[in-house]
């Protein structure tokens, strides 16, 4: 299924393993560089910038033997219309194959064409069913998770996870009223069944290959199941889906469930977090937190904005001293100490003495004594022949 070479892959992961081992110090720069040249890779750009450079430059590629295909089909009109997009969407796909078989993996030049691929679809899907929403979401969830399990594109898990959300929000409005009234619900229901499902099969993968693409899901899970019920959420959509109008001393039905779950859920993710030491659902929990805070402001102004601000940052300030000062001396758990693999000279000689060895690379030794041998007739370090 995987276009790519699954040796180059392991190569992959080796080398990503060799850059962490530099940065904690256990190997030299010589010797990163040694295992990074005798291991062949992935084409991959790491530097945002140049990535987006050459995704314009591919964009600009794909548009231009897309113009060229339309000027032999251009006297068609309506009936090349119908199809054009379909045709685009074949010139997408060839052109991510032949760059995946050349080993061009986040690099800029592949984003432009798996993306433009996912993008013709759904234009050639709207065409054709008139801009039929729900069949839409569907056939670009089909074609992006595709994308993502060839060629390992995480920017396709998340068109995925978009799709799939606005299929189920599309297939909720089918139902009429009832539908639009139980989405919250349902949301919630179907975030929190994806997010086991993908955390169990993070614990059950083998071949670390698209766990970069099932954090991205699983960590999407998290904030699609709390704007699900999330209090101001809930009313703007009921507002704008329902027509409920809030008059004052009313509110929308079930008020105190997204009212407690609005302030309850962010409370969960961070004991989770801490729990088990999970960084992305610890930055989630701080989000929640701010956006929470942000949902009672915007229908209840209790004090202005200048005051809540400061009084804020007390409070974020009190947490941080006081987190400090308890965290700094611990040894273990959630401390503030850094790493141990940033500065680990206990292992570093191990460590190295492990790597040459795999690799066949002569380690340097150098001896310094404060004894001087010699002077031996014979093949040992003996005395010589002076008292």
């Amino acid at each position: 299924m995987i276009v790519y070479d699954k040796q180059v892959l392991q190569n992959e992961a080796l080398v990503g393993e060799t850059d962490t081992l530099y940065k904690g110090g256990f190997i030299s720069k010589d010797q990163k560089k040694f295992i990074e040249k005798e291991l062949p890779v992935l084409k991959t750009q790491n530097n945002i910038l140049v990535r987006i450079g050459f995704f314009l430059l591919g964009s600009m590629l794909y548009g231009s033997i897309c113009g060229m295909v339309s000027l032999f089909g251009i006297n068609s009109e309506h009936i090349y219309f119908q199809i054009c997009f379909y045709i685009f969407a074949a010139i997408g796909f060839c052109g991510s194959e032949l760059l995946g078989k050349q080993h061009f993996h986040a690099h800029g030049l592949d984003d432009a064409f798996i993306l433009g691929t996912i993008l013709n679809v759904g234009c050639a899907i709207g065409i054709t069913t008139e801009g039929y929403e729900l069949v839409i979401a569907f056939f670009v969830a089909v074609i992006s998770l595709f994308m993502f399990l060839r060629y390992l594109h995480v920017l396709s898990m998340l068109v995925f996870c978009l799709a799939v959300t606005a299929f189920l929000f599309f297939g909720m409005f089918e139902f009429g009223d009832i539908g639009k009234a139980i989405l919250p619900f349902t949301a919630m229901i179907f975030a929190g069944v994806f997010y086991f499902l993908t955390k169990k099969l993070i614990n059950d993968l083998k071949e670390n290959y698209y766990y970069n693409g099932l954090l991205l899901a699983n960590s999407f899970c998290l904030v699609l199941f709390y704007l699900s019920c999330n209090y101001l959420v809930v009313r703007e959509l009921s507002a704008e889906l329902l027509g409920v109008e809030v008059k004052p001393g009313t509110d929308i039905p079930f008020a105190f469930f997204f009212y407690g779950f609005t302030f309850i859920v962010p409370i969960v993710y961070l004991v989770q977090a801490l729990k088990t030491k999970d960084r992305i659902m610890l930055w989630m929990s701080f989000l929640t937190i701010a956006f929470s805070i942000y949902t009672i402001r915007f229908y209840h102004s209790v004090l202005p904005i200048e005051v809540a601000l400061t009084l804020g940052g007390v409070v974020l300030f009190a947490i941080a001293y006081f987190s400090i000062k308890k965290l700094k001396e611990k040894e273990s758990g959630l401390t503030f100490k850094p790493d141990r693999i940033n500065h680990s000279d206990s292992l570093l000689n191990a460590e190295a003495l492990v790597v040459a060895s795999t690799f066949g690379m002569k380690p340097e030794v150098k001896t310094v004594s404060p004894m001087e041998f010699g002077d031996g007739g014979f093949s040992g370090g003996g005395a010589g022949e002076s008292f």
